[in-house]
């Protein structure tokens, strides 16, 4: 989740003025770049628990360590919450998941090369304070009571609304990390392009990445249950966006989406103003009584574009955010199966054409039941893992085509081989674990934080 926008604070005069903020983001491929961001699990080596903010082993001590690697220091309330690089930042999860934005970047090769830096940063520092870091998609041991808060104004207004609007918010909050790529489009047809069938083979993304198996220290009967935990956290700011299928979607229809979904905040004077649940086309007139008078600046709107949480989210860029987090290579693989896909007009043309003819209906089930039956979810005579295998090929080919060539003259395909290996097997990360705790681990997790640790 993020923090504060760095984005200039003028009024907003209209509605064409938050139109006109989504549609500046298009620009020529020669500037697409590659955002990737992942979270992960902190545990202390001693007794496998989260790490609070506070303390010798706490995630604030792990913070303040980093800073010995060149990042500044971001503050709220006198307490470190975030690190800012290079276009890059470490921030802050609700229970202390530590999570890397990544710069923008123009090759996965790059991509990875800052994903393994980072990991490298943060072992160096949590190895002196006893903690480990751990990539899956939900918490596998602990109740969401054992989570701890950070102190981050946002979080306080969030924990407070969640139970209002659904039942597993606060798990989605404290108990998941995911990894995603933010890339970029041209203009607006091109985002029309890219969101419709990212969105529609999201599920596919979730089954290959699926890695949350476990609540509590026992199968959940799930093997993406991050995926499963947003179908009960916000119906208003989740799900799959049916209207960007419907005839004349584009940058307007998106700003109406957006203009209904309830607000959170606004953080106005270095204060997070509780506005949860209210009406920002009502705000857009002056009318919300937390803030009588008061009218919105891009700042609010850009603060209020990371509160909807779809399956793809469009802001100046857009997010692909249907995957549970992972080890190293994982992380690497997320960008490379996008930006095979969408980056190069061959293999979009290729995607679209295999999900274009998906009903509604068709692509409600497909993300409704991936988080329980992943690859193996039956679908049109077959099942999800048929027409993975299929979009991981088209990927591929998208990634040969772009011929970005590391030093060894290797191109980008070689970061989907996880995926590749999954897909031979036909067995997901989750199931992967599975076998493991029924037969090596002997009904126990505890091993896992070992055995997968970074």
């Amino acid at each position: 989740m993020s923090g504060p926008s760095a984005v200039k604070d003028d009024p907003i005069e209209g509605r064409d003025q938050l139109v006109g903020y989504i549609a500046a983001g298009g620009k020529p491929a020669a500037d697409w770049r590659i955002g990737t961001e992942h979270e992960k699990f902190g545990f202390r080596l001693d007794d496998l628990r989260p790490p609070t903010w506070e303390g010798e082993q706490g995630i604030g001590a792990l913070l303040d360590g980093l800073t010995r690697f060149g990042w500044s220091r971001v503050e709220e309330n006198g307490k470190l919450i975030a690190l800012l690089r290079d276009k890059a930042s470490v921030t802050l999860e609700p229970a202390g998941q530590l999570e890397l934005s990544g710069a923008p970047l123009e090759t996965i090769h790059q991509t990875c090369s800052e994903v393994t830096s980072h990991l490298r940063e943060v072992k160096t520092v949590a190895d002196e304070l006893g903690i480990g870091f751990l990539g899956m998609g939900f918490q596998p041991k602990w109740s969401r009571a054992d989570m701890p808060w950070m102190p981050k104004g946002r979080y306080r207004i969030m924990r407070e609304y969640m139970p209002k609007v659904g039942q597993l918010g606060l798990d989605m909050m404290t108990r998941t990390c995911t990894v995603q790529v933010n890339l970029d489009y041209a203009d607006e047809a091109d985002m029309v392009q890219k969101f419709r069938t990212s969105l529609a083979l999201q599920p596919v993304a979730t089954a290959l990445f699926a890695d949350s198996p476990f609540t509590e220290g026992k199968p959940n009967g799930y093997l993406s249950y991050r995926s499963h935990i947003w179908t009960d956290t916000d119906a208003d700011r989740t799900g799959m966006l049916d209207f960007v299928f419907e005839d004349g979607f584009g940058y307007e229809r998106y700003v109406d989406y957006l203009l209904d979904v309830p607000m959170y905040f606004s953080y106005r004077g270095g204060t997070y103003h509780d506005l949860s649940g209210q009406s920002f086309r009502r705000f857009l007139d002056g009318g919300l009584p937390a803030l009588p008078g008061a009218k919105p600046t891009l700042t609010d709107w850009a603060d209020h574009m990371t509160t909807a949480f779809p399956e793809v989210r469009l802001k100046k860029f857009l997010e692909m955010r249907g995957a549970d987090g992972g080890p190293w290579s994982r992380l690497c693989a997320l960008p490379a199966f996008w930006v095979g896909l969408l980056y190069d007009q061959t293999s979009l043309d290729a995607a679209w054409d295999l999900v274009k003819d998906f009903t509604r209906d068709e692509r409600n089930a497909l993300r409704d039941g991936v988080a329980k039956h992943a690859l193996k979810l039956p679908f049109r005579g077959g099942t999800l893992h048929e027409l993975a295998i299929e979009a991981v090929r088209i990927s591929a080919h998208g990634l040969r085509r772009r011929a970005r060539l590391n030093a060894n003259g290797a191109d980008e395909s070689i970061y989907l081989e996880p995926l590749l290996e999954i897909l031979d097997a036909g067995q997901t990360p989750a199931e992967r674990k599975l076998e493991l705790y029924h037969h090596q681990w002997n009904g126990s997790v505890d091993p896992l934080f070992r055995e997968f640790a970074y």
